[in-house]
């Protein structure tokens, strides 16, 4: 999957993800170099997911996600969830991936797409 397809699939799980109400994009780019989303996603508890994906090519038509950022709020705005990889916690395992927690405290974290994320969540919200 190219950096193309890959934001085809992503606008596709917008649409089509039946833990998402209603959603927005920001900002989108395709480039050569780097392409760009961004996004605000209204989930069906009403709570609200942020997030913006980079992504480069690869070899052989891959792809990488370079930059991420996928905060998860409540519906009153209060965090539930952060996940990061911005390079501020250099002692943490997996550097630079890492969470927020809802205590704001910060945990080791893998790297994620918007893919993962939501699976995340829709397991926390199973009762």
């Amino acid at each position: 999957m190219n950096p193309v397809e890959y934001l085809s699939a992503v606008k596709s799980l917008l649409l089509n993800s039946p833990l998402i109400a209603r959603h927005q994009i920001l900002r989108e780019y395709e480039g050569l170099q780097k392409s760009y989303i961004r996004a605000h996603l209204t989930l069906t508890d009403e709570s609200l997911l942020k997030f913006s994906e980079y992504i480069e090519p690869e070899a052989q038509g891959q792809f990488k996600i370079t930059d991420y950022s996928f905060p998860w709020m409540d519906k009153d705005g209060n965090q539930i969830r952060r996940w990061d990889n911005t390079p501020h916690f250099p002692k943490l395992a997996n550097f630079p991936h890492h969470i927020h927690t809802r205590a704001d405290d910060v945990v080791p974290g893998q790297p994620v797409d918007v893919f993962g994320v939501l699976a995340e969540i829709e397991n926390a919200l199973k009762p």
